[in-house]
């Protein structure tokens, strides 16, 4: 199996799907937000993993809230998270492999993240996988953010790939909801969530270790099974 003649590509979310860091960036909110005499718990973070940092704050603070605050608690986040990552950073199981397989497929790839830039460079850095994305578009690059399509397309676009030849791979509900506003073929994996909020997805799995190449070249050929993968 080869990718070469093939017009695909596969873009990768980060969080939660190849870097092990739900828990690291909950730490970092709430401590963040106790600072503010804001409650934040663990209810909130899953309900906007994945989501950018002034839609999380504007979730918690209510939406009238002002940009200088947004930026302050924003930038007091991530250098706690970043902190924390130099710490205690792990791939998640099956990412790396898969990311390899990939490229030794001829497989181009992309990253799509909501993330600054900053985070996805240094976690890409750290995880000795920054060779494999000749492609990153962050929340930096965007207006709107998951479910807004926004940056996938533009990952499209970057890659040369029309959107009905991408594969993305995620672990939100907003991050699948994006691809699909995309029009793009989606795995999602339930690091974050359980299958039954990822539904939308074409494949569903509990771990990307039973992903291969092969799975996705499938899927970006046939259109897709839309069930659920090995418990």
């Amino acid at each position: 199996m080869n990718f070469n003649d093939q017009k695909v590509a596969v873009i990768w979310d980060m969080d939660g799907v190849i870097a092990d860091t739900a828990q690291l960036h909950f730490r970092a909110w709430r401590s963040v937000f106790l600072g503010h005499n804001v409650g934040f718990i663990y209810q909130d973070f899953r309900h906007s993993f994945g989501q950018r940092n002034d839609t999380i704050i504007k979730n918690i603070l209510g939406p009238k809230v002002n940009s200088d605050l947004i930026n302050s608690i924003a930038g007091e986040k991530e250098k706690r998270f970043l902190d924390f990552i130099e710490e205690d950073l792990q791939a998640l199981p099956g990412a790396v492999g898969l990311i390899k397989a990939l490229h030794r497929s001829g497989c181009p790839l992309a990253l799509g993240s909501s993330a600054p830039l900053a985070n996805i460079e240094f976690i890409l850095k750290k995880l000795k996988l920054k060779k494999y994305f000749p492609v990153i578009t962050s929340n930096e690059d965007v207006l709107q953010g998951k479910p807004d399509p926004q940056v996938f397309l533009l990952a499209a676009t970057r890659l040369n790939v029309e959107p009905s030849g991408c594969l993305v791979i995620e672990d939100a509900v907003a991050g699948v909801e994006a691809a699909r506003n995309a029009g793009m073929k989606c795995i999602a994996v339930t690091n974050t969530h359980g299958p039954e909020h990822l539904k939308e997805a074409d494949l569903v799995v509990d771990s990307l270790a039973s992903v291969t190449a092969e799975t996705i070249f499938n899927i970006l050929n046939t259109g897709g099974s839309k069930t659920s993968g090995p418990n």
